[in-house]
């Protein structure tokens, strides 16, 4: 299995602690790099990452011709999962760079944990509990925002920033 961690951040106000929780992948042993959609880079500190990781965040795939940035990675945590995100990977989407870095690990079966910060309204959408479920059947684990719990994740209306980076690695 590779050393490889990659951190995928979504579009949410806990991806502004990307490179906290790549400290914490890296204490741990793993080589992290940090994955970024469009919409996370609004959050994340750039050159945070870069200083604690040796690398800039990837956010675009590469392109023809160019060498893959870093190998397969042996675990893949999303961290935050914004709820457009997980439907989308539960529906096998690969709109960008870091959906089809999520994707893949999902179809491989690479260890995929993923820490959704999804406001109660969206909780009740019909497709959410139907989709949290096809991925918890097809191995991911669930982390829930404010209190760590496994496989019991729960809506976050006050985002908090007292989520525990230890979390991730439980």
């Amino acid at each position: 299995m590779s050393d490889y961690l990659a951190l995928v951040a979504c579009g949410s106000p806990l991806a502004a602690r990307s490179h906290e929780f790549a400290a914490a992948a890296i204490e741990r042993g793993w080589r992290a790099r940090v994955v970024a959609t469009r919409e996370a880079m609004n959050w994340v500190d750039a050159g945070a990452v870069e200083r604690v990781t040796g690398h800039p965040p990837l956010v675009e795939q590469r392109r023809p011709g160019e060498p893959k940035r870093f190998p397969t990675p042996g675990r893949v945590v999303v961290c935050p999962a914004t709820f457009n995100s997980v439907n989308k990977l539960a529906a096998g989407i690969m709109d960008n760079y870091a959906a089809g870095l999520v994707c893949e690990a999902l179809a491989s079966g690479t260890p995929l944990t993923i820490v959704p910060l999804v406001s109660s309204a969206l909780w009740g959408h019909p497709a959410w509990a139907g989709n949290l479920a096809l991925l918890q059947n097809a191995g991911v684990t669930f982390v829930d925002v404010l209190s760590g719990q496994q496989d019991r994740p729960a809506p976050c209306d006050d985002f908090s920033r007292e989520f525990d980076p230890d979390w991730l690695f439980q």
